[in-house]
């Protein structure tokens, strides 16, 4: 991958078990972690508050899996922490990247470095990702066995736009989702099709 993008971010996931478990190790040390580029966010959105935090390192010589990302710079480790009420859950991820560290002007006249960009880039591989979950599972577009390949692009085509409608349509409720709002337009295609349209 990193050898097709100048710049990539790639969660790392149990299928790729060494090399997760190597960088889960790496941030695990508190020592090692000081030292990583930091940067957090913190969104209010109703009742809950969600606090994003980011670590960076360009310390991956010791990485024995390097020699199979080419163009792999840093390792990153997200947490995000989501206190809904009296409830509070923590979501710990890991990340390869062709990113370094960056600087912002702000961090140069500190002499700090910043992981504002592998933040950036990681919110942006995750609404991907939430994406490709919705063509997937919402719509089962792996399941679709069209073999003709214009006809499977402008199938493509049209789910993407469907889902893009769906994102902008008020069904009546708040916190919908998109199966729901599928299934509501459905339900009642006559009142839907005209508002849909108009989006």
């Amino acid at each position: 991958m990193f050898a097709l993008f100048a710049n990539a971010v790639l969660a790392l996931k149990g299928n790729q078990h060494s090399l997760h478990e190597d960088v889960k190790l790496y941030f695990e040390d508190a020592n090692l972690l000081k030292n990583c580029a930091y940067t957090r966010t913190i969104e209010k959105a109703r009742s809950s508050t969600e606090i994003r935090e980011y670590w960076q390192t360009e310390d991956i010589l010791w990485l024995s899996q390097k020699k199979d990302w080419p163009k792999l710079k840093s390792i990153a480790m997200t947490r995000n922490t989501i206190t809904k009420g009296d409830k509070t859950t923590v979501e710990t991820r890991y990340f390869i990247s062709s990113l370094g560290t960056t600087t912002t002007e702000e961090g140069k006249a500190a002499g700090k470095v910043t992981a504002d960009e592998i933040a950036r880039a990681i919110c942006s591989h995750q609404m991907v990702e939430s994406f490709h979950y919705h063509l997937d599972v919402t719509y089962k577009e792996d399941a679709n066995q069209t073999a003709e390949k214009d006809a499977s692009l402008n199938m493509n085509i049209i789910t993407k736009l469907a889902h893009s409608a769906l994102k902008l349509l008020d069904a009546g409720r708040k916190n919908v989702s998109i199966k729901a709002k599928r299934f509501t337009a459905c339900l009642n295609p006559e009142k839907y099709i005209d508002i849909i349209m108009e989006l």
